[in-house]
């Protein structure tokens, strides 16, 4: 993430409709909501990145902790690694697994193309058409069963990397989703930036260009720390802007994951002050807001300090200190009998391997093919730094025949004859010893191991 920073008709169908909605532990709105449009019990997914953890590590005197207060609780999943083989089935399973808890399931999608504008998030599908396809691969894996769509997150507050035609693209492209997604069911929500970025009125203008008529509403404070009442009186703003646009009845989600705390920079990898805020919930007691959600699941880093959604326990811990014991109201679920697949941690960046073991006052890189299709793919690099500091570092390899970059994120590129090389950036240069940092690229061509070369 990036610094700065439903109708229904006629009587006996709305009876029907109602009917539907409660096996699935959702009313809409008409139904028994006192607040917002939704009530019911998130789904907590079973294989997040801090259930692993935890599981991994039962005697580390922070498990207890992150166990009770951030394993326990149910967080977005997000949809970051470009792939549309296997979008369909890995929504499937995990909509799946949450109607067969009973529970109210919410995904991030995060794949628009020039995503991050290019910062540490870096990534996302090589175009709008490719874009386009994968969500409606998202949308045939919800089937028609109700979940909440976090759509993009920095995809409108953000747009300081587009030209004009690139902004009235994107818009349209979100547009699109939207309608795609509300077709299959969905509750979709747009980037709503926060409180201490866009103005409200600027905000709402966006948000209207990019289709929210068509969503239900927007979401704010997404990996951010701004307090719940700030968020909640921004939104009420964004809102009335949006009417005076025409646009009524939409509504707000609020991440409450890191702003129980809100000292320091932004770039809080290692800001001590931060703290889980609300857990999640959607018995708000607000009219304006549909759910208080831990869009970014806590102990996730941001790529400042430690790899972009990276799970850092040390992070973790530090959020859970002194919070409050979980309300009853949303314990823990029970996965079903048949789980889904484990597959990846949620992240913000696409997921990568372990990096090999570098020698001491040296370092090594380590790649992975994070995503492919016809004509091109996305590559992950790890760097790691060996037994001594590294104070900047490069990684030089030779593509294969046919293969050709396109885009870098978290480093420089160049090139000189068939070797290309890739620089860290400004932020990701300092390693302290076993330390590691990340950059990803873009390729045409077929997909293949490259062999690097780690110079520091």
């Amino acid at each position: 993430m990036s610094p700065s920073a439903s109708r229904r008709s006629p009587r006996l169908a709305l009876a029907a409709a109602a009917l539907a909605c409660a096996t699935a532990g959702v009313w809409l709105a008409g139904g028994i909501a006192s607040a917002g449009t939704l009530t019911g019990t998130l789904y907590r997914d079973p294989d997040t990145a801090a259930a692993r953890w935890v599981a991994a590590n039962p005697n580390d005197s922070r498990a207890s902790l992150i166990s009770s207060r951030i394993a326990s609780q149910p967080a977005s999943r997000w949809l970051s690694n470009f792939n549309l083989g296997t979008v369909q089935s890995e929504v499937s399973a995990y909509v799946g697994a949450a109607a067969a808890a009973g529970r109210v399931p919410a995904l991030t999608v995060y794949g628009i193309p020039n995503r991050d504008c290019g910062g540490a998030s870096a990534g996302g599908a090589p175009d709008l058409t490719q874009y386009q396809t994968w969500v409606t691969g998202i949308a045939r894996g919800l089937a028609g069963r109700t979940t909440l769509i976090l759509l993009e997150p920095d995809s409108i507050a953000l747009q300081t990397c587009l030209s004009s035609s690139e902004v009235t693209a994107r818009d349209q492209a979100l547009a699109t989703a939207t309608r795609t997604l509300k077709a299959a069911g969905a509750k979709v929500y747009l980037d709503g930036g926060h409180s201490a970025w866009n103005s409200a009125a600027e905000q709402a203008r966006r948000l209207a260009n990019a289709g929210v008529a068509d969503a239900d509403g927007f979401y704010t404070n997404v990996s951010n720390f701004q307090s719940t009442a700030n968020e909640a009186a921004f939104g009420r703003s964004v809102i009335s802007a949006l009417s005076g646009r025409g646009i009524s009845g939409k509504r707000q989600v609020i991440d409450t994951s890191r702003n129980g705390g809100a000292a320091g920079d932004w770039c809080g990898d290692d800001n001590t002050d931060r703290r889980i805020g609300r857990y999640p919930t959607l018995d708000t007691g607000d009219a304006n807001i549909d759910a208080y959600l831990w869009v970014k699941p806590p102990g996730e880093a941001d790529g400042c300090v430690y790899a972009a959604g990276s799970f850092q326990p040390a992070l973790a811990a530090s959020l859970a200190t002194g919070a409050a014991v979980p309300p009853t109201t949303n314990p823990p679920t029970t996965p079903p009998a048949t789980t889904p697949p484990a597959t990846t941690p949620p992240t913000t960046t696409p997921p990568v391997t372990p990096p090999t073991t570098a020698p001491a006052g040296a370092c090594a890189a380590s790649y992975v093919t994070s995503s492919s299709w016809q004509g091109g793919f996305q590559g992950q690099v790890t760097v790691k730094a060996g037994g001594s500091a590294v104070n900047g570092w490069s990684v030089s390899w030779t593509p294969a025949a046919g293969q050709s970059i396109s885009q870098v994120w978290g480093g420089s590129l160049s090139v000189s004859g068939s070797t290309v090389t890739v620089r860290n950036a400004a932020w990701n240069g300092s390693l302290q010893p076993g330390a590691t940092a990340e950059f990803g690229f873009i390729a045409t061509g077929a997909a293949g191991t490259p062999g690097l070369a780690c110079s520091a």
